[in-house]
């Protein structure tokens, strides 16, 4: 199973190779194959757009052989080995640029190296960031300011300094990486990203500024950052595919199977569940999640992708009891189309930036329940400044299930779910989401925000181009 973090760095390959760039994925040998397959309708199309396959050094790294991405991380000690096998990387990454010597190079910030090497070659580095500007700003802004020093206790709220808005947050809703007071590893790789970013050449980030123009500004001229926004980079792959060869809208047997049961569903009726492929809930946090739906009242759709520990968890007859009205789903479903379907309502999401700006662009409110990396600011993004969503009570961040002190109960997701979909507030939240989702499709087309800011981006480049610089 691929993780997710991988999927919006295929898109951006696309992106770029359906605006005329030639774009090279530098991979792994078990996540190839899954960025082939992804990419090979674009080959057919005639997109200039490839993989190229360096050997990933996990046993080097201390991590068993064939653990190359997130999906098979299992521990904090093994994040410290991952992250050293990224280190590794560096040598033959080098050696690959020495052969093809690209234009520009386009690396995710958990690779600071890779502006030191683009230095080096004398090509210009780009740091992709896969989150919002709001997520962005906000780190920076405790980093700066550090507000969480000041509380006197993990659950006391804070204030976050120098945002634009009024956004609260307490110490134990903060990585472990900025609580403790001893820098671990991934807090010196965020340092180490931190000065590779003010040396880079700029960054690219997945989102559009309609959605968080007053932290677009921010990121721009007040932490001083040279920034482009491309996104949502799925809507403007799928908004060139629609416009070159019409909409494919092809589903998978699995998903035909998830998109037949919405059919028969009234529209807006049912909550769409789904926390993405990496975290692993705990037994016990399953059972109050199945409790909390079926406490709810709600019709739901609940995609499991982990589903490892044989659900000894579930309560007893429950899928008999959810008959006709909930669907589970075991394994991967073809999100985008389930979240555009319109029996959907409400997503009960883990904030993980991607499944937000796919429920954006679907124009479909959300449920938030952030568990780790920057979904607690994610979070506060759409429940406090676009007031999109509606929050289940997560206190705590961790990565890990056996660190997670705090469970959130049955009736605080009820609770959640039944604000989302049939409170007086509902249709009030639902109605800007519509509004929002108009906005993120009018950005990726001819002339729109995101649109013109990757036109521009790529015409910048071409200016950097060696031989562009000898014309002039």
């Amino acid at each position: 199973m691929v993780d997710e973090i991988l999927i919006p760095t295929i898109e951006t390959a696309r992106l770029f190779a359906r605006h005329g760039v030639k774009a090279t994925i530098i991979s792994t040998p078990l996540n190839t194959p899954f960025i082939s397959e992804k990419i090979e309708k674009d080959r057919q199309l005639g997109a200039d757009i490839g993989v190229r396959v360096i050997k990933f050094p996990s046993v080097e790294a201390g991590l068993p052989e064939g653990c190359e991405n997130l999906n098979s991380i299992t521990s904090p000690e093994m994040a410290i080995n991952f992250k050293i096998a990224h280190i590794l990387l560096q040598q033959p990454f080098e050696q690959l640029l020495q052969e093809c010597h690209p234009d520009c190079i386009i690396a995710d910030m958990v690779f600071p190296w890779a502006t030191e090497v683009a230095s080096k070659l004398g090509i210009p580095r780009l740091i992709f960031y896969g989150t919002s500007f709001f997520a962005l700003t906000a780190f920076d802004c405790i980093r700066s300011y550090e507000p969480h020093r000041k509380v006197t206790s993990d659950l006391e709220p804070f204030t976050i300094p120098g945002l634009p808005d009024h956004v609260k947050l307490t110490r134990l809703q903060l990585p472990n990486f900025i609580r403790e007071a001893d820098k671990n590893e991934i807090a010196k790789l965020l340092d180490q990203s931190h000065e590779a970013e003010l040396k880079s050449y700029g960054v690219i980030i997945n989102s559009f500024h309609e959605l968080e123009p007053a932290y677009t500004e921010h990121y721009r001229k007040v932490m001083g950052r040279k920034a482009w926004h491309i996104g949502p980079i799925s809507l403007s792959n799928r908004y060139i595919e629609d416009k070159d060869q019409g909409a494919n809208n092809t589903a998978s047997m699995d998903g035909q199977e998830c998109l037949r049961w919405l059919d028969s569903k009234k529209p807006k009726s049912v909550l769409y569940v789904c926390f993405g492929s990496v975290f692993r809930f705990s037994a016990a946090q399953l059972l109050e999640i199945a409790r909390g739906l079926e406490a709810s009242g709600q019709h739901f759709m609940w995609v499991q992708i982990n589903n490892e520990d044989k659900e000894e968890w579930m309560p007893e007859e429950f899928e008999e009891r959810m008959q006709g009205k909930g669907f589970i789903k075991r394994g991967p479903a073809p999100q985008i189309q389930i979240l555009e379907h319109e029996a959907v309502g409400g997503f009960l999401t883990h904030c993980e930036w991607n499944s937000i700006l796919e429920s954006i662009a679907a124009g479909v409110p959300m449920a938030t329940w952030p568990l780790y990396g920057e979904q607690f600011f994610n979070e506060k993004l759409v429940t406090d400044v676009l007031r999109i969503g509606v929050g289940v009570g997560a206190q705590e961040w961790s990565r890990w299930i056996d660190e997670k002190k705090f469970i959130v109960k049955k009736d605080d997701i009820a609770n959640a779910v039944t604000q989302l979909m049939v409170s007086e507030e509902a249709e009030k939240i639902r109605s800007k989401a519509k509004v929002l989702g108009q906005m993120a499709r009018r950005t990726v087309e001819d002339g729109g925000s995101s649109y013109s800011d990757l036109n521009s981006l790529l015409e910048n480049l071409r200016l950097h181009r060696p031989s562009a610089k000898h014309q002039n």
